[in-house]
């Protein structure tokens, strides 16, 4: 790679036609923050399920796995500085992303993995389980850091998470260094929260609860998370930032009445968030006090 070149980041999810989730929502965000990107689909609808039917154009899974092998004997591949995986089509499709991250390692051992384990919500799965354990087996323990929302973290664990301490010690359970959770139990009234766990800290991203939010939110908040990483923010301030973004991009979709995010619309809340957010520390699972035995 080139001295000073800014690298690239791979971003391997769905793609729709019409709307902003999946790679058309990550995709977007990284761009605008100033990030080259690689874009690989795993899936090609014409809309979000949410919106009605519609055809589902998949690739054979050997044909993926092909295309993976390309991108790993790329000459380029020593330009990727970070990986953002979100939903797969299939059980084979994460067992082939994971040679792509160990491969893009060993040529930047500081590669960055983001993984988005889309499978769920509070109504359960939605994917296959054999395609949600690959996520699980294959790819969360290569994950730099884990974006899973709190019912998505539950199926992970095999337990419900009522609480953010049973959140933080299911995410420490789970392995990655960085576990970012959506739909965190929210301190406030009226709001939801973002939760971010390290090895030091313990994080809550606040802001108030908008109702029949359109899809792609997760989609977006991994993205922007990952580009203000990339751009050197610490942790807390990066986590304020993606939130804020995300609230803001919310909030004036939901003003619209819009069904689907207006990314180019709103570019200046990616770049420059106004929207407040309230930040809070919470007690790390390791500070707290032992019982005795």
């Amino acid at each position: 790679m080139p001295e000073n070149s800014p690298g690239a980041v791979i971003v391997i999810s769905s793609h729709v036609v019409r709307g902003s989730v999946g790679n058309r929502a990550a995709v977007f965000a990284l761009e605008t923050l100033g990030h080259q990107v690689w874009a690989l689909p795993t899936l090609v609808l014409p809309w979000h399920p949410g919106h009605g039917p519609s055809t589902r154009l998949r690739f054979a899974d050997d044909d993926f796995e092909k295309a993976i092998d390309d991108l790993i004997k790329a000459p380029w591949l020593g330009e990727v500085k970070a990986i953002l995986t979100g939903y797969f089509a299939s059980p084979a499709q994460p067992a082939a992303v994971a040679r792509l991250v160990e491969a893009a390692r060993t040529k930047n051992p500081d590669l960055l993995y983001v993984c988005d384990p889309v499978m769920g919500d509070l109504g359960g799965l939605y994917i296959p389980e054999e395609t949600a354990a690959a996520v699980r087996d294959s790819l969360i323990p290569l994950a730099s850091v884990a974006t899973p929302n709190r019912y998505e973290l539950q199926w992970l664990v095999g337990s419900t998470l009522d609480s953010n301490s049973l959140i933080m010690e299911a995410a420490l359970s789970l392995g990655p260094a960085r576990m970012l959770v959506t739909s965190a139990v929210p301190m406030m009234t009226g709001g939801t929260g973002n939760l971010l766990l390290t090895g030091r800290n313990a994080l809550l991203a606040e802001h108030r609860l908008i109702d029949n939010a359109p899809n792609g939110l997760g989609d977006l908040l991994g993205a922007v998370f990952l580009a203000r990483l990339l751009e050197g923010c610490e942790e807390e301030r990066a986590l304020q930032l993606a939130t804020a973004s995300v609230f803001e991009i919310l909030a004036r979709t939901a003003k619209r009445g819009a069904d689907e995010l207006a990314l180019a619309s709103d570019a200046s809340s990616l770049s420059r968030p106004m929207a407040l957010v309230q930040m809070r520390r919470l007690l790390h699972p390791a500070q707290r006090p032992r019982k005795p035995l």
